[in-house]
């Protein structure tokens, strides 16, 4: 039937075992169920012959098989572990040949298949895969044979490892639920550092560790079980191969402490509800001492949680404004079982008395008693309404308390309407445009004091004292305050310089563009699926001409060329990191390096390989430039480390998954990405949105997990405001709020003081904000600032990309945003000269102003010059004929 296991040795000395039918069995591993080609975060996976051995050559000896199958079928065995001639034979033929022992466990296979069970814990509804058991045994034995046969017998996916490392390499990668570690011996590892190694990490909070201990001899005393305890291990199994015996601990800990923990597990998920439900939740325990509030409850009262958790709510102030009997009847009715709700007055930490409707709801719990008291609380809508419904709460007595809630909320309802009608102004049967009147007047009354309204406001004061002449001057710079586009140089015609006007029009514009006929077009959405992107191999050790290519990283000249060709296109993870190991990104994050490893992985391969230009190359280069930039010392002295990790962070996502197309094509084309994002930073929107997707949704990649929710809420809005800054309709803004509020106060401090080294205002928020923006501008578009082979291979590629675009337009009748990069006329020293020109030379003069970079602005005076020949050249060989 082919569903017997096979058994992989990893060259960490971890063994996995899975199924070889791994189209239907439960009992793959996901990472195995992905093909050859899944990274195993830190394990290679070396598949054999013996995979591919059919049944019958992979038998072996019938008579060792017989009797190995016919033990792990009926559970039996001696209790003293002995197998037998038949599995001596069968160890000895393992240590001889591995392909021999894979084959022979494959036989051996009882056919088991267990489903997913269906477990319940209150109203949920959950379902558990099959267990996961990693056994850690230095040596095969009987011991270690008769959990693994147990393992399979239960339908428990089942892993082996021979050393500590490996070990917890496998634990980190799988996080099993029960781990089997073997105590009776110590000079092949210490079980007991082991299991406080595997204790230490977050996923072993949920997994039970099984001591495997020796037999206490008749004449010593049974050892003590607390420094198992001590050492972390929840249970102690004394030795037995038995086969049977080890199945039954193993199904008892399944339903008792991993079933447990399984659903301990499932209240992350209500936590998580709790956490963002809009209503303010309390839960006390029977005594009235906080256990829990949820942060819409710390947003209300303006406690955090630290101040509240383990206090009585006797102790917290109280408003005077509740009537005196009214915690006396709340404390009636809950402890009696009831629910109770109604208004009442809480004191805030500020001092002030806030309105409230609460609902408190009594927990019946264990022996049937009352356990947990848990209060919703929202606050009253008006001051209005909270006194009518104070007045039904006081006049009506305990009844009220249980009124339905869409009773009330008519009631508020019909008070509100009545208020209304009574402030209205007018008659006593007033016109609707008189009851208008009054909140027109004020919205036309009202003054938007935003910095451009202030500004426009003083100009037309001025107007009225000036001369007619300065008047009509002032008039001018209205018109212009007015535009929307306040940064952008305003271009002339087409014909003063077509490469110059294209780059803008097709780098610089998101708006759909109309065709003949006023239609626009719609295509198929050029966003391709990342779904089917196989992930690369895991990196376990960095080839040594990859290592020496990376000693050069920290210099401004390294070829990252030659770092995509050795890797094969996958620079990204390597560089990603040897850049991030030297900033301490993953100590930062407070993740691990496989963590770290695997969310490069998906990182690199969401970007396109088909790409000219927007590959994963580009984003080790940009991701180069960078780390290059945050080591320059005025750099470093105005950014923190989360600046910095921002900054690493989003240049290595800040075009995952880009089409290898503008955003001008996929509005014209009415791509599904253009709909979404409507027409605004399209591509830009998307790599960030994606990257989260791609961190946050499995946590084998999750760099974030372990940080506080604050530390990440400001580190991911570095990030998108980063990326976001790449999108090119908002350069001469980002460049020109540079200059004036950095560049020009530096300037101005440097005139009166010989220190440079901590410039006014530099290191405020909205200052590092400006320097990041820049940062990441100049790393993304640095190609003309490159020595001169990298320059020219980068002006290729991108020009390839825009051919390829303009190809497409014309093959689907979308406008041409870009005509000179037509592939047959195209000039792309002009291309990079406009650009240069247009683009570069101002930001990076402004850059290097602040940074410091007279390598760069040499290479790009040289570059610049290295076009400017090849045009000439060009246009003299082509008047040649007709001067002729």
């Amino acid at each position: 039937m082919g569903c017997a296991p096979s058994i992989h040795v990893s060259q960490s000395g971890v063994i996995y075992c899975r199924d070889s039918d791994e189209s239907n069995s439960p009992r793959q591993t996901s990472s195995l169920s992905q093909g050859p080609t899944a990274p195993l975060h830190g394990l290679f996976v070396q598949t054999d012959a013996a995979d591919a051995m059919p049944p019958s050559r992979a038998a072996g000896p019938s008579g060792a098989v017989r009797v190995r199958r016919s033990r792990a079928e009926l559970g039996s065995g001696s209790s003293t572990g002995s197998s037998g001639p038949a599995v001596t034979t069968c160890r000895g033929r393992r240590r001889h040949c591995c392909s021999s022992a894979e084959a022979e466990t494959q036989t051996s296979y009882t056919s088991v298949k267990v489903s997913s069970a269906e477990v319940r814990i209150g109203p949920m509804r959950l379902t558990q895969d099959p267990i996961q058991v990693l056994l850690i045994f230095a040596k095969e034995d009987s011991q270690s044979d008769g959990f693994w046969w147990a393992c399979d017998r239960a339908g428990y996916r089942c892993n082996i490892a021979r050393t500590p490392e490996s070990a917890l390499e496998c634990f980190l990668d799988k996080h099993h639920e029960i781990i089997v570690i073997d105590h009776r011996q110590t000079r092949n590892f210490d079980a007991e550092a082991v299991c406080r190694s595997i204790r230490a990490t977050n996923p072993s909070e949920h997994t039970v560790i099984l001591a495997v201990v020796s037999q206490a001899s008749d004449d010593h005393e049974e050892a003590s079980v607390l420094p198992l305890l001590h050492a972390g291990f929840n249970r102690r199994f004394m030795e037995n191969s038995s086969i049977i015996a080890c199945y039954n601990e193993l199904i008892q800990i399944e339903h008792g402490e991993v079933r447990s923990q399984f659903k301990l597990r499932a209240c992350n998920s209500v936590f998580t509800a709790l956490d963002h439900c809009h209503e303010a939740i309390e839960i006390t325990s029977d005594d009235h001492v906080i256990q829990y509030v949820n942060p819409a409850f710390e947003r209300m009262m303006g406690y955090h949680k630290g101040e509240l958790l383990g206090k009585e709510l006797a102790d917290l102030p109280k408003s005077d404004k509740n009537r005196a009997d009214l915690l006396d009847t709340i404390n009636t009715c809950i402890k009696k079982g009831k629910e109770w709700q109604g208004v009442y007055y809480a004191r805030r930490k500020s001092g002030d008395s806030i309105q409230q409707h609460v609902k408190i709801t009594p927990v019946i719990g264990q022996g049937g008693k009352i356990r947990h008291f848990v209060s919703l609380k929202k606050l009253c809508c008006t001051t209005d309404n909270n006194k009518q419904i104070h007045r039904i709460h006081r006049d009506s007595g305990d009844n009220s308390q249980t009124e339905p809630p869409s009773f009330r909320h008519k009631s508020r309802r019909k008070e509100s309407i009545d208020v209304k009608s009574i402030s209205s102004r007018g008659s006593d049967a007033p016109s609707l445009q008189n009851r208008r009147y009054p909140s027109m007047a004020r919205i036309h009354s009202m003054t938007i004091e935003a910095p451009i309204t202030k500004v426009i406001n003083i100009i037309n004061a001025a107007q009225e004292n000036s001369p007619v002449t300065v008047a009509e001057a002032l008039d001018r710079v209205l018109e212009i305050l007015r535009t929307t586009e306040l940064y952008s140089p305003q271009l002339g015609t087409k014909d003063e310089d077509p490469h110059t006007s294209d780059l803008v029009g097709g780098l610089m514009t998101d708006g759909l563009r109309r065709l003949s006929g006023n239609e626009y077009v719609f295509t198929k959405n050029v966003h391709q699926s990342h779904s089917h992107l196989a992930m690369p191999i895991t990196i376990n050790d960095v080839p040594t001409s990859i290592a020496q290519l990376l000693d050069n990283e920290e210099s401004w000249d390294f070829n990252i060329f030659e770092l995509e060709a050795v890797t094969h296109k996958r620079p990204l993870v390597y560089l990603g990191l040897k850049v991030f190991s030297r900033f301490g990104v993953c100590e930062f994050l407070n993740c691990t390096e496989t963590t770290l490893r695997a969310w490069l992985q998906v990182i690199e391969a969401n970007y396109h390989s088909s790409n000219a230009y927007h590959n994963s190359t580009h984003a080790a280069d940009v991701l180069h430039a960078t780390a290059f930039f945050l080591g320059k010392e005025r750099v470093k002295g105005s950014l923190d480390q989360l600046d910095e990790v921002a900054a690493l962070i989003a240049a290595t996502v800040h075009d995952v998954d880009h089409p290898g197309r503008t955003n001008s094509f996929l509005c014209n084309a009415g791509s599904e990405l253009a709909v979404l994002y409507n027409d605004t930073a399209v591509l830009e929107s998307h790599h960030t949105a994606l990257a989260f997707q791609l961190t946050v949704k499995d946590t084998k990649c999750n760099i974030f997990k372990n940080i506080d929710r604050n530390h990440y809420r400001t580190l991911r809005q570095a990030i998108i405001d980063m990326v976001l800054a790449t999108e090119m309709t908002k350069h001469f803004e980002h460049v020109n709020k540079f200059v004036n509020s950095i560049n020009k106060p530096l300037a101005a401090e440097s005139e009166g003081s010989d220190c440079e080294c901590n410039p006014t205002g530099k290191n405020f928020p909205e200052n590092q904000i400006l320097i990041k923006r820049m940062m990441i501008k100049c790393a993304d578009v640095a190609n003309p600032c490159r020595p001169l082979d990298l320059c020219i291979e980068w002006a290729g590629r991108i020009s390839e990309e825009y051919f390829a675009q303009t190809d497409e337009e014309k093959r689907q009748g979308l406008p041409v945003v870009m005509p000179v990069f037509d592939r047959n006329t195209c000039s792309i020293p002009k291309s990079q000269i406009s650009f240069i020109d247009y683009f570069i030379t101002d930001m990076f003069d402004a850059w290097d102003a602040f940074a410091h970079l007279p390598a760069l602005m040499q290479h790009l005076a040289d570059n610049y010059k290295h076009w400017k020949t090849l045009d000439d050249l060009k246009c003299k060989s082509l008047r040649l004929p007709s001067e002729s």
